[in-house]
């Protein structure tokens, strides 16, 4: 196992949390596509954060446990239980008592907080590849170039298609990375917009979304095994347009 950069460490966790801005995690990012040390810790990282939260780490109340709770509340509010016992602090009264049953009750009833969605992620990559000049790997609108181009640097095959005709030309494409693994990247203009299409296996429990961050329209959505995320600062209704012409035409 390749070791990670040891003044990195610390960037990582605080991207991991989403600690950091844009800017930072641009640079960050970028920093992944060359060392592959950081980039495994960061999947690591990841991929343990998924499993600490899978649902099979949560157990739901007994039920004794809560009909002990909710005695308790009742307890709490009885009139025969309004002055305080010997020992007793006057603050502990049925009002602390019942609130500290109901925060119990919802601790108990409510799971731990999912994963955050890679929004902030795909902006971050948006933002990296307009500021740093690196948009494509492979210049051209021939899709039959850009489609053999990723063969042999990523494990699947993407769909390349262009778009001009519908106003979205293909500009070309680039290998990313998103959660630390690479991806594949296509990219479109419309007008002097940039639109970045991220293309990767498709994750479990991966749904479509229609989103809107820091400015940035994002489309996502799932189809032939593969997971979909395009990004740009066109308006919402646009960069739908795109996501129904692409899969369209994607599917011919």
């Amino acid at each position: 196992m390749t070791q990670p950069c040891q003044d990195r460490e610390l960037a990582l966790q605080a991207m991991l949390d989403d600690e950091l801005d844009p800017l930072a995690t641009a640079a960050l990012e970028d920093h992944l596509r060359g060392c592959a040390g950081c980039r495994e810790a960061y999947a690591k990282a990841k991929q343990l954060r998924r499993a600490l939260r899978g649902s099979g780490l949560h157990s739901t109340a007994p039920a004794h446990l809560r009909a002990r709770i909710e005695a308790l509340a009742g307890e709490a509010v009885s009139p025969a239980r309004q002055r305080p016992r010997p020992g007793v602090m006057p603050w502990l009264g049925g009002g602390a008592i019942g609130a500290l049953a109901a925060s119990l009750a919802l601790l108990l009833a409510v799971p731990t907080a999912t994963a955050p969605i890679l929004a902030d992620e795909v902006i971050s990559s948006q933002i990296r590849s307009l500021q740093s000049g690196h948009l494509v790997d492979v210049a051209t609108s021939d899709r039959h170039t850009v489609k053999p181009w990723f063969n042999g640097r990523i494990d699947f095959s993407p769909p390349v298609v262009d778009l001009a005709p519908q106003g979205f030309p293909l500009v070309g494409g680039r290998l990313d990375v998103l959660e630390g693994r690479t991806v594949a990247t296509l990219v479109f203009k419309r007008r002097l917009h940039t639109i970045n299409l991220f293309i990767r296996p498709q994750p479990a429990g991966a749904r479509d979304a229609a989103l809107a961050r820091q400015g940035y329209a994002i489309e996502t959505w799932n189809a032939g095994g593969l997971e979909y995320w395009a990004v740009s600062d066109i308006p919402a209704s646009e960069l739908s347009n795109f996501h129904r012409i692409f899969a369209e035409e994607s599917r011919k």
